[in-house]
Formats: C-alpha cells, sequence, structure tokens
C-alpha cells in the first residue's frame, strides 16, 4: 500500500518542469545552459561582481598583465579589465534581449496579420518583408547610425527594424499552414471573431518556432553589437562594450596581448551558450522531433 503512495507521490515529481529536465538530459545543452544563466546573473549582479569601477582611469597603472590585485589586467587607460568585461556583459544582453524582443513581438504581430488577413494585406506586408530582408543588416546599420549618431538606443531601433521582417514571414507560414485545419474550420463555423481565432487558437501554436528562432539569434546580435562598437560606431564611450574593449586591445597588441585573449573569450562563450541552447530548445519545440526524443 505504501509502494502505491509513494508512486502516486513520485509521479507529479517526474512530471514537474519537463523542459528544464529535457534541457539538462543533454550534456551540451546543460553547459549552454550554465554559460547562458552566467552571463545573465553577471550583467544582472555587474555592480556587486565587478571589482573596481569600469570607468574609473588610473593611467599610473596602465597595461598592467593579469596579477591577483587585476585578475584580467588593466587596458591602455588603467582600467579594469575584468571590470569592464563583466559591465560589457551588460551592455551586449541589454542590446540583444531588448531588440530581438521588440522584433519578435513586433514580427509576430505583422506575420499573423499577414497570414490570417486578406490576401491584398497579404501582399503589401510580404512586399514590406521582403524589401526589408533584402538590406544588409551591418551597411543598413551603419547608415543610420551615421544619421541618428551611435548610442545603445540607435542600436536597438536599427537591429530591430532588421530582424523583424525574418520573424513575420516565419510566422506568416506558420499561420498560412494552419489556418485552414479542422479546428480553425470549426471555429468560423461558431461564428468566432478574428480576434479570438488569432489569439486563442493560432498564437500559441506558432510561438514556439519563434522562440527557438530568436534564441539562436541572440548571438548575432551580439556580434553585431560588438563588431559595430570595435569600428566605433556602437555604444558611446565610456560605457563598456566587448567590442570596443577588442579594439583597445587590438591598438595594444604588442604591449597587452591579454587583453584580446579576455576580450574575445566572453563573445566565443556567449555565441556557443545561445546557439547549443537555441538547438536545445528546438529539439524541445520542434515537433517534428518529438518522435526521436527519448521517453
Amino acid at each position: 500500500m505504501s509502494s502505491v503512495a509513494d508512486a502516486s507521490l513520485s509521479l507529479p515529481d517526474r512530471q514537474r518542469f519537463p523542459l528544464l529536465r529535457a534541457l539538462l538530459a543533454d550534456p551540451f545543452t546543460c553547459v549552454a545552459l550554465i554559460l547562458v544563466t552566467s552571463f545573465i546573473i553577471t550583467a544582472v549582479f555587474a555592480p556587486w561582481l565587478a571589482p573596481y569601477s569600469p570607468v574609473k582611469i588610473d593611467v599610473l597603472h596602465k597595461l598592467q598583465p593579469p596579477s591577483a590585485e587585476h585578475w584580467f589586467g588593466t587596458d591602455h587607460l588603467g582600467r579594469d579589465l575584468l571590470s569592464r568585461i563583466i559591465y560589457g556583459a551588460r551592455t551586449a544582453l541589454t542590446i540583444a534581449m531588448v531588440s530581438v524582443a521588440i522584433a519578435g513581438a513586433i514580427g509576430l504581430m505583422l506575420g499573423l496579420i499577414a497570414g490570417y488577413g486578406p490576401r491584398w494585406l497579404d501582399a503589401i506586408l510580404v512586399l514590406m518583408f521582403d524589401s526589408l530582408n533584402s538590406l544588409p543588416m551591418i551597411m543598413f546599420a551603419l547608415a543610420i547610425i551615421t544619421v541618428l549618431g551611435a548610442g545603445t538606443g540607435t542600436l536597438i531601433v536599427v537591429i530591430a527594424a532588421t530582424s523583424f521582417p525574418s520573424y513575420a514571414r516565419l510566422i506568416r507560414a506558420q499561420t498560412l499552414a494552419l489556418k485552414n485545419s479542422d479546428y480553425i474550420l470549426a471555429e468560423r463555423l461558431l461564428d468566432a471573431s478574428a480576434a479570438r481565432i488569432i489569439f486563442i487558437h493560432l498564437l500559441p501554436n506558432v510561438v514556439g518556432p519563434l522562440i527557438i528562432l530568436l534564441s539562436m539569434d541572440i548571438p548575432v546580435v551580439i556580434m553585431v553589437e560588438a563588431g559595430l562598437s570595435f569600428l566605433g560606431l556602437g555604444v558611446r564611450p565610456p560605457t563598456p562594450s566587448w567590442g570596443s574593449i577588442l579594439y583597445d586591445g587590438y591598438t595594444s597588441i604588442r604591449s597587452a596581448p591579454f587583453m584580446v585573449i579576455f576580450g574575445g573569450l566572453p563573445l566565443v562563450l556567449a555565441t556557443l551558450g545561445f546557439t547549443f541552447l537555441g538547438e536545445g530548445l528546438r529539439d524541445y519545440l520542434d515537433p517534428r522531433l518529438q518522435l526521436r526524443r527519448p521517453a
């Protein structure tokens, strides 16, 4: 009798947090989840984790190699490199997550409207998506930043404007595949409103692939932000950025090669972390892969 009770108590435990259990089951995804979680914690608690101010200049101790006082050394202005990398994580993740979230929300709504709306509206929206998709992100970003000036807000606007068309086309394709499903046709026969069909029935079924694409685009946005900051067109100094740290290391690579190493390491780890995490989410959320998933 007690064994039956124990089994009934343990059943909910086995069913709890299925997504987390699935992510932790794969070693690569598990490591990626640890990396991403570490970056998020670092970004959120940067003021408490950074040993020094990231903008404090101390020219008497510039280009100091790693030591017990400065674990990652100092840059060409004597600023603590570890502190700047920690605050750089906040800059990179803020720009990446905010811009991707804005682009995802715009793409989700426009994709649903294009897929479920009338043909003339679909044609206009698809033309807009294709026109924006034809613009190279970097060249478009350079043009807009040259006109509006560098800054965090400008970067977010540029990245969101160049990213949402691909999300909208994905959602449009998913909506077109579902709009003639039996349960949608049944809702129409019951005289359900278009808003009810879109938000109650279509939205939950198309958001899964979007989440996968968003998670896999975050490292791309981080690299774009770092590249623009490397060129001096990203966030404004003295705000710490991984790209500006790499540029400072490039200019002093002969005398302080450790700046390039420590500046590039978080970019590599962030790219690997978000990429493998996106693949893990794809394996869990993609219904085509469910049959291959172990029970």
